[in-house]
């Protein structure tokens, strides 16, 4: 059986509910106000709808509420592929979610949609233990920062993984190129 793309997923249902509804239904999930006992319970029609799958964690009923998070993180995905302004305020409650992967999500939305407001929420980032997540948080900082950014971007050139230090490079070169050569410092 052949899994479709997320963006596939996310087309067919708004093919079946309504682009709004589906954001709507998102940004539920998303900001918790669709309990995950709910979202495998009454709800999961719509996780299925932005999942593609009845089971998208593939894991045995009753779930392990250990693994509600994803239910976040199959959220924020939909953003990806799909957008309303008022998803900004949704994206600013969760950006500090504990979940990594939700946060990773959030940064990556960040730069695709060159999100400014959201940039201050992802400096602590910067600091995590898990270098995907740290090169996220970078990316989105070089499209969507400000000079105030600069210097924690910079903080990072010397990261100890490869990913890391290539995303401050191309981070750094945007910020340059959307801001102009920094001044000199006195």
């Amino acid at each position: 059986m052949t899994k479709d793309h997320p963006r596939e997923v996310v087309q067919a249902a708004v093919a079946a509910h309504g682009e709004d509804t589906v954001i709507d239904w998102a940004v539920a999930f998303l900001t918790g106000e669709i309990s995950g006992e709910a979202a495998y319970g009454a709800e999961l029609p719509k996780l299925v709808a932005i999942t593609g799958s009845a089971n998208p964690g593939g894991w045995k009923a009753p779930v392990d509420p250990v693994n509600y998070y994803w239910i976040r993180v199959w959220a924020a995905r939909v953003f990806l592929y799909l957008w309303r302004d008022d998803v900004v305020d949704a994206l600013l409650a969760v950006e500090d979610d504990p979940a990594w992967r939700v946060r990773e999500h959030v940064a990556r939305i960040t730069a695709q949609r060159e999100l400014g407001q959201l940039v201050d929420g992802l400096l602590p980032m910067l600091e995590h233990e898990l270098p995907r997540v740290r090169a996220a948080a970078v990316r989105a900082i070089g499209v969507a920062g400000e000079s105030e950014h600069v210097e924690a971007v910079e903080e990072l050139a010397g990261d100890p993984d490869h990913t890391v230090r290539a995303a401050v490079e191309r981070a750094l070169a945007r910020l340059s190129e959307r801001l102009g050569p920094r001044s000199p410092r006195c």
